[in-house]
């Protein structure tokens, strides 16, 4: 199973490009990165995955570096470790912009992003940048859709409610044919079927093995609704396993057994700095990899 991990890199961490170095040293497929580009000060939106009453924001949700930049420099500083957002806000950012940050970066690393992508939770931040927030999951829908255009039409053009421009030429195109793939972080009660539909995989959290079992089962039958194909779904699953290293591996073997491709090691409150960062990686690694 290909291991990735998800870090938060803002103004007091390490730096992305030592991060990357260190993190395909040790065998990493992947290096994941948060997309909040704003954070309001007043929110009444709750944390998701918490209980009622206590989703307080935690701090380093204000201090998230633009995903994109830092990617780059991960790129840079490597030879085969994948760059992934994780996840993207798509309807939050211009999705011209986006197409063309996304290619130009998929062409000069050689193939090595992963797009992964969500609609965000919370409400404030969405509407301040953008988002139609109660129909932002269609909005991504189509802006996605742009994008692809963009990135595989040498002259394109797109009109719908949220998108519309006349024939344009972007450059580069992604290294990849049809772009880098599209992967839908999203546990939204319609995600499966968006998967199915026009996503290329899916990329959730914290589901244990059998939460994943069931979901997986559902999202076959979404596949043979659509008359899609399941199997070109690339699956992955961000969380943290307990436990010494068997304990790990075990976890590890039951994502495996059915069928998902990457295990991403959620490290959002782990504090990486340029003191302890190789040592914590080196820990990590030695669980996982």
């Amino acid at each position: 199973m290909k291991i990735g991990i998800l870090a938060v890199v803002n103004e007091h961490s390490v730096g992305p490009a030592n991060l990357a170095r260190k993190a395909e040293a040790l065998g990493f497929e992947s290096l994941w990165l948060p997309d909040h580009p704003v954070m309001p000060v007043h929110t009444t939106t709750p944390l998701p995955e918490t209980p009622p009453g206590k989703g307080e924001i935690p701090d380093h949700y204000s201090h998230m570096c633009d995903p994109f930049i830092a990617m780059s420099m991960a790129a840079a500083a490597t030879t085969k470790l994948m760059v992934a957002t994780g996840v993207c806000l798509v309807p939050e950012r211009n999705p011209i912009i986006t197409a063309n940050e996304v290619a130009t970066l998929d062409a000069f690393s050689k193939g090595r992003v992963l797009f992964g992508i969500g609609a965000g939770w919370l409400k404030e931040e969405s509407e301040m940048l953008g988002a139609d927030f109660p129909h932002r999951w269609t909005q991504t829908k189509e802006y996605i859709a742009a994008m692809r255009e963009l990135w595989t039409k040498e002259e394109a053009s797109f009109a719908g409610k949220y998108v519309n421009f006349p024939l344009v030429r972007l450059y580069p195109k992604p290294a990849r044919k049809g772009g880098p793939p599209v992967l839908i972080g999203s546990k939204d009660k319609n995600a499966l079927r968006w998967v199915a539909q026009w996503g290329d995989g899916w990329c959730p959290i914290l589901y244990s093995p059998a939460e994943m079992k069931t979901h997986l089962g559902k999202l076959r039958e979404e596949c043979t609704k659509a008359g899609t194909s399941y199997d070109r779904l690339d699956l992955t699953i961000m969380r943290a396993l307990r436990g010494n290293r068997a304990e790990v591996q075990e976890g590890l073997r039951q994502y495996a057994e059915l069928g998902i491709h990457r295990f991403v090691v959620m490290m959002i409150a782990n504090r990486l700095n340029d003191d302890n960062y190789a040592a914590e990686l080196e820990r990590i690694a030695s669980l996982y990899i």
